[in-house]
């Protein structure tokens, strides 16, 4: 079926005139002089086939009444103003950033730091935005960025690239990942170059080079080079490797977080030994959506100065 071509004003006006079935009361709550409101009629009239009032059979007090086909008619014209009335309200709510759907990509460790309280931050502003949450490294939440698969991506690292924005969240320190029998978990802080002598677990680079990379460069300003032994995506795994005495591990400060009893965490110098954790967007990118994640991130940084969120985890 072809869609009709029709005027909102004269469904509205046939609308009010339904509900008031006089033309002077109509009229005067459409803000209009009567004669306007005829023709606005006459011309759905014209458009329909057939009158939808019966105007030659005047009521008490100068009252119509509406024919079969102005009945039929009247559910569909308030089914049709009611649509477009949500659908202005939804599109005033999405421009102003205040509904619509945002996809959010983050490194599984962030969702033991900074992820939950950005979420719902975000959350409490914007309760009309729908949020997907999708767990991903940082390699294929870049990816996905520049491919339109994710509006933001919460990652660590972020990587240098010209098509992508990265607004720093986050300088979390690394800490020395030990079994608990390690002679090092006997020390309150553990300075990198000791554990040059040791096998190390560590996630694969292809998960995120630039947060490998950060690791490898962390070790070599203390004067080693780390042995990998083993290798695993997730810093559970990893912490479970470590339990099982398969090596040691830097990580970020948050996996602290994963308790196992075999396992001890333990801060490391020199202290500058951080890593970066940026929201990332595209560059091209106007969504309200993300500016308000962007705008909630920032505000969250403000106020936590110098309690954790910029620096200790």
């Amino acid at each position: 079926m072809d869609r009709p071509e029709l005027a909102l004003h004269q469904l509205h006006a046939f609308a009010v005139l339904a509900e008031e079935l006089h033309f002077g009361r109509a009229a005067e709550r459409l803000g209009i002089a009567q004669p306007p409101l005829s023709q606005q009629i006459g011309r759905l009239e014209r458009r329909v086939g057939h009158p939808l009032f019966e105007r030659g059979r005047r009521g008490p007090g100068g009252r119509i009444a509406l024919t079969p086909a102005g009945r039929e008619l009247l559910p569909a014209a308030r089914r049709a103003l009611d649509e477009v009335a949500a659908g202005l309200d939804a599109a005033r709510r999405t421009g102003s950033g205040q509904a619509g759907r945002l996809r959010i990509g983050f490194a599984a460790s962030l969702a033991l730091t900074v992820l939950p309280r950005i979420v719902r931050a975000y959350g409490d502003r914007h309760p009309g935005v729908e949020l997907e949450i999708r767990e991903m490294t940082s390699a294929p939440q870049a990816a996905a960025l520049r491919e339109g698969g994710l509006d933001v991506g919460l990652l660590r690292e972020p990587p240098d690239d010209d098509d992508l924005v990265a607004e720093p969240v986050l300088a979390e320190p690394f800490v020395a990942v030990l079994p608990a029998g390690h002679p090092l978990a006997a020390r309150r802080v553990v300075p990198v170059a000791a554990l040059a002598g040791e096998s190390f677990v560590l996630l694969p680079r292809a998960a995120g080079p630039a947060f490998h990379d950060r690791i490898v460069e962390v070790c070599r300003q203390a004067g080693f080079e780390p042995r990998v032994r083993q290798r695993a995506v997730e810093w559970q795994t990893v912490s479970a490797l470590v339990e099982a005495g398969l090596g040691v591990s830097l990580a970020p400060a948050g996996i602290r977080r994963v308790r196992l009893a075999g396992v001890a965490y333990r801060r490391v110098t020199p202290g500058t030994a951080r890593t970066t954790v940026a929201l990332c967007h595209r560059r091209d990118d106007s969504s309200p959506l993300v500016a308000g994640l962007l705008e909630t991130a920032r505000d969250l940084r403000g106020r936590g100065r110098g309690s954790g969120w910029t620096g200790r985890t």
